[in-house]
């Protein structure tokens, strides 16, 4: 650890002289990023230089455990206690910061959630799902545009798509991906009997356009009237539009706007965004082959979450984290749940770097 330390110390050192040079500053697109580098940089060596500091005074008050005077040896005792409790602090501080960074972590999101097994009491489940998120992101301060929705005529979404803007909303949501069920008992069900459905949440990493270079020849592009539960331009003109990448197959549409243009261009960002994620899908795959936990793998397939009503109980099955307050859960109260796991994936991560 201390040698990796050191490494990010030198190159602290060096970034801020470049940040001097007259020919970085005059370069706009490298001091920006130079900048953002010694921002990252800075909390961490400030640590360790304290860090440093400490294991001075520790070896400075271990010499005073030799004086003669009892007082002394008794000052330097509780100093060298104080010391190495900081000491530990830190140490654990830094061994957090030394974690490789998910690069995706300070995008925006795109997230995605369809209705599983379950007919109607599925899609209103999806549609408590979606509610459940918006509440968490808006109490972050984030921002939440719907793109594209299909309304259960029962209520709820078959499917609903939306994107997510804030300061690291993709650290926080990105352990959401999953296939998340439901044991309850419909409204309809006369005998009081408990149901199960499921829902599926994608969270993908917002694709910023550079890095995902579509040809548009690659594309087909069909237009088509809106349908869905009402509104004046329902189905009175071809407005909807479906994007499909023939290359991959994947396809995406987007009805929710009255105009072409817009509805053309958020289908667009969602198809970038799956594409990203399904390249980087494959380079983990490559690289983390033989990666045993799927906490934050972003298996779709996996059942990674219950939410049981009659027992007010929410169980993420991951963690083996169960909570009873599922109330609170479905208005967004999501920090409990999000912390865990953060905290179990950052645990397996330094204990793949410590093997």
């Amino acid at each position: 650890m201390l040698n990796k330390l050191e490494e990010v110390a030198d190159r602290f050192r060096e970034v801020e002289g470049l940040l001097s040079e007259p020919t970085v500053v005059n370069d706009q697109n490298r001091y920006r990023a130079l900048t953002k580098e010694h921002a990252e940089l800075v909390d961490v060596v400030g640590r360790y230089e304290r860090y440093c500091q400490i294991r001075q005074e520790i070896a400075g008050s271990q010499e005073l455990l030799k004086d003669p005077d009892p007082d002394v040896r008794e000052m330097a005792n509780a100093e060298v206690a104080d010391l190495e409790s900081e000491k530990n602090a830190l140490e654990a501080q830094l061994k957090l910061m030394l974690l490789p960074k998910d690069p995706n972590d300070t995008r925006n999101v795109i997230l995605e959630v369809r209705a599983g097994t379950g007919g109607d009491e599925a899609a209103l489940f999806a549609g408590d799902l979606f509610r459940m998120y918006t509440r968490y992101a808006e109490n972050q301060g984030w921002k939440v545009e719907l793109l594209s929705s299909a309304e259960s005529e029962a209520g709820g979404f078959k499917e609903v798509i939306a994107m997510i803007t804030g300061k690291g909303a993709y650290s926080r949501f990105k352990y959401e991906s999953g296939t998340h069920r439901v044991q309850r008992v419909p409204e309809t069900e006369a005998q009081g009997r408990i149901h199960t459905s499921a829902c599926t949440v994608a969270v993908l990493p917002e694709a910023e356009d550079v890095e995902i270079d579509i040809d548009p020849t690659d594309l087909r592009i069909d237009l088509f009237r809106a349908s869905g539960a009402g509104g004046q331009h329902v189905n009175k003109t071809e407005s909807a539009v479906r994007i499909t990448h023939i290359p991959t197959g994947v396809v995406v549409s987007c009805q929710d706007e009255k105009s072409q243009h817009k509805n053309k261009a958020k289908a667009m960002k969602v198809l970038q965004s799956r594409l990203l994620d399904a390249m980087q899908a494959e380079q983990q795959a490559k690289t983390a082959a033989d990666r045993k936990s799927q906490v934050g793998s972003g298996d779709r397939s996996e059942r990674i979450r219950t939410y049981n009503f009659p027992q007010g109980r929410c169980t993420d099955h991951r963690v083996g984290l169960t909570l009873y307050k599922l109330e609170a859960i479905m208005q967004g109260d999501l920090d409990e749940v999000i912390e865990t796991l953060t905290t179990h994936y950052q645990a397996e991560l330094m204990a793949g770097q410590d093997n």
